[in-house]
C-alpha cells in the first residue's frame, strides 16, 4: 500500500473508531511502528486528526449532549443497584481492581463490604466514596490527571502514564451506551483511559442498566468481545439477549 493511500485509509479508521492506539493502526496496517507516528504527525499537520498519548483521536465533531453526573446518578437508580450488587459479588478479598467513571460504578462502591482490598480509580466521586471505607488492608488509590467537569474522572496524560505502570485484577466500568457490540461513551479522552484500563486488567466487567442496551454515542470505549462479562438488571423485553452474542451476560 502506498503512503497516501494508507494515509487516507488511517484517518478513516480514526474517524470511524473516535479513538485509536498506535499498536492497533499497526496491527491492521502490518507496517512499522515508527511508520505509523510519522504518518499520524503529517496527519495531524494537516488538521485532520489530533495525536494523544499512545494513539489518535478524530477531529470530526459530532452534536451529542452528555448529562452531567448530579443528573445521571438518580436515572434507573434501581436497576443501577440491582446491576452493582451483581458486581460486589464478583469482588475477592486480596484484589486489586480498578474502577472506571460512572455512577453505576459509583454504586458498587457503595456495595464494596471487603475488608481487604486495593482499589485504584480515575473517579473523584468513586475515591470519596471508598475513602471512607480505607484502613491498613484496605487500601484506596486517586489517579490524577485532567479534571472532566461532567463525569469529575481525571483523564490526559498524567493518568494514562500512570496507568499504564499497573496491573489489575479485576476492572469494572459503565459507559453510556451499546450499539452493534460497541460499548460507547461522549468522551474520546475518557475513552482512550477506560481502554487502557482494559487492557491492563485479567478480567474486565461492564456494568450496564438495559436502558443504555441499543443506545448509541459520540465513540467507543471497547467492543463487547473485549470484556469479560456485562452485568446489567433483568428487563421486561430480554434487551440483554442481542449481548450474548458478543460475551457472556450477567442478569
Amino acid at each position: 500500500m502506498k503512503k497516501h493511500q494508507r494515509m487516507v485509509e488511517i484517518e478513516k479508521l480514526v474517524n470511524r473508531r473516535g479513538v485509536i492506539t498506535v499498536t492497533e493502526i499497526v496491527e491492521m496496517m502490518k507496517v512499522s511502528d515508527m511508520t505509523i507516528r510519522r504518518d499520524l504527525a503529517e496527519l495531524e499537520e494537516q488538521g485532520l486528526i489530533t495525536r494523544i498519548h499512545g494513539g489518535a483521536r478524530s477531529n470530526q465533531q459530532l452534536k451529542y449532549r452528555e448529562i452531567p453526573h448530579e443528573e445521571k446518578l438518580y436515572q434507573h437508580i434501581a436497576a443501577k443497584r440491582q446491576v452493582a450488587s451483581k458486581a460486589a459479588k464478583l469482588i475477592q478479598d486480596g484484589e486489586t481492581i480498578f474502577l472506571g467513571p460512572g455512577t453505576s460504578v459509583e454504586i458498587l462502591a457503595e456495595e464494596i463490604q471487603n475488608e481487604e482490598l486495593r482499589v485504584i480509580t480515575n473517579c473523584l466521586p468513586i475515591f470519596n466514596e471508598l475513602y471512607k471505607k480505607s484502613s491498613d488492608t484496605f487500601k484506596v488509590i486517586l489517579l490524577g490527571g485532567e479534571m472532566r467537569d461532567l463525569t469529575q474522572a481525571f483523564v490526559g496524560e498524567i493518568t494514562n502514564a500512570l496507568l499504564e505502570r499497573m496491573y489489575y485484577n479485576k476492572m469494572f466500568f459503565s459507559g453510556n451506551g451499546i450499539k452493534d457490540g460497541q460499548v460507547m461513551t461522549s468522551s474520546f479522552e475518557e475513552a482512550f483511559t477506560q481502554r487502557l484500563a482494559i487492557e491492563k486488567s485479567s478480567e474486565s466487567y461492564l456494568l450496564m442498566d438495559s436502558s443504555k442496551i441499543g443506545k448509541e454515542d459520540f465513540t467507543s470505549i471497547c467492543s463487547l468481545s473485549d470484556v469479560t462479562a456485562v452485568i446489567t438488571d433483568v428487563s421486561t423485553d430480554n434487551a440483554h439477549e442481542e449481548l450474548e452474542v458478543y460475551t457472556q451476560v450477567i442478569v
